[in-house]
């Protein structure tokens, strides 16, 4: 079942809604040709209308509706900032409408197309449809109601010119008009939503890396903070040991041991500031986790009274929150997700399950896992802990950690202390 409802639910949410207008304007292809293009050929046995007249009504309807897809779909790609505006497109398209629709009118009143009721439900549906599809291009509500008035007066014009008289052409605009105002509306605001929707996409991706950028400036100003002054000085006084030494001066030892005194500090104090940036409080994680998933729309329930965790534990459990609240945003289409925090008979548990979840290519097979839970296993295996990931059902994801407490307490995985030292 995964894989046959794979290629929608790996998609996001903009991704869906561009699919979903997508094929709702391919549609409108058949939809134009079976309800204006069926016509002619059930009415011509009935009728006046020869069978080559209706063929050739059905072949005009077929192109037309053929032109205001491709329209269609070149004015989406406009919408999803794929093209620039098919201006020229649009135009050509109207040409066409109007040139079609004259040729019909003057088929009409030559006799070649002698059913006036074919006749007008051939020229004002395709008229209303081009409307429609011009929708597309254009941007504002007025703009829209001047295509389809201007539609509506286009269409009419021969109607009336060529005899048919001034009944017929005022039922023409007043058919165009209000068919072309309710056919461009329902497509102007299927455009709008496309537009709205992948704007927000890109402000929730920008967003992501404003956050990201803003954890890299605070990072940078600390370690400037604690580096700056001490650098100074060390140069400082290694240009003043170098004088003194120069000059066979004693005091030249005393100032390199102090410099190796400022060196040895600072080495301190960076270990603290890595340190602390790469330790997760796991009651700030669990508040922020629950603040970011209501903020993207995701029903986040925590689960986690009051437990006195050794700092080790508790930085571990934050990260564990944090990656798989990045990976809740990342994957799949989530409505709900639940965060709970078991104390046990020998340790505490862990839980973060989501619905939503899409499988990716690969993802469900034993032993593949991404690079963001194998470093969550070895952060919990530096406190003595494991980690379970996996699906509870085709759309469910739950990770479970599980960390003892009669372990030492530790700052971070022998890694960390490693890279630190």
């Amino acid at each position: 079942m995964s894989a046959m409802t794979g290629w929608w639910s790996r998609r996001s949410v903009a991704g869906k809604v561009e699919l979903y207008t997508r094929w709702t304007f391919h549609l409108f292809v058949p939809i134009e040709l079976f309800a204006f293009g069926g016509i002619p050929l059930s009415r011509s046995a009935d009728s006046p209308l020869s069978t080559a007249g209706a063929v050739g009504l059905c072949l005009w309807v077929l192109v037309h509706a053929l032109l205001c897809g491709f329209l269609a779909s070149r004015s989406l790609d406009h919408t999803t900032g794929v093209r620039p505006r098919p201006v020229r497109l649009a135009t050509g398209v109207s040409a066409a409408t109007a040139t079609g629709n004259l040729a019909v009118v003057v088929l009409w009143t030559t006799g070649a197309l002698p059913d006036a009721s074919v006749n007008a439900s051939v020229i004002v549906g395709t008229a209303v449809f081009t409307v429609g599809t011009l929708a597309l291009c254009v941007d504002g509500v007025r703009r829209m109601l001047y295509v389809a008035l201007g539609a509506g007066l286009v269409t009419a014009l021969p109607v009336v010119l060529l005899g048919h008289g001034l009944l017929p052409g005022a039922a023409t605009v007043v058919a165009v008009a209000v068919g072309g105002c309710g056919t461009a509306g329902a497509c102007g605001f299927s455009s709008w939503l496309l537009g709205v929707v992948q704007e927000l996409e890109r402000s929730r991706d920008l967003k992501a890396r404003l956050a990201v950028a803003e954890e890299r400036l605070r990072f940078g100003r600390d370690l400037h903070d604690v580096m700056g002054r001490n650098l100074s000085v060390i140069a400082l006084k290694s240009e003043l040991a170098v004088q003194l030494t120069r000059r066979g001066r004693p005091e030249g030892v005393d100032q390199m041991v102090e410099v190796q005194r400022i060196a040895q500090e600072s080495q301190r104090e960076v270990r603290e500031v890595v340190r602390g940036y790469r330790e997760a409080d796991l009651r700030v994680e669990l508040e922020g986790a629950r603040g970011v998933l209501d903020a993207a729309g995701i029903d986040c329930a925590v689960d986690a009274p009051a437990v006195e965790l050794p700092s080790g534990v508790q930085s571990a459990l934050g990260w564990v929150v944090r990656e798989t609240t990045t990976n809740v945003l990342r994957h799949g289409d989530p409505r709900r997700c639940a965060i709970a925090l078991r104390r046990t008979a020998d340790g505490v548990l862990l839980t973060v399950e989501n619905d939503g979840a899409a499988v990716r290519d690969g993802a469900a097979a034993p032993g593949r896992t991404g690079s963001g839970l194998a470093g969550l296993r070895e952060r919990l295996g530096a406190v003595g802990g494991t980690l379970e990931a996996g699906f509870v059902d085709p759309h469910s994801f739950r990770v479970t950690a599980r960390v003892p407490l009669a372990v030492p307490e530790q700052t971070g995985t022998r890694q960390e202390r490693e890279t630190v030292a």
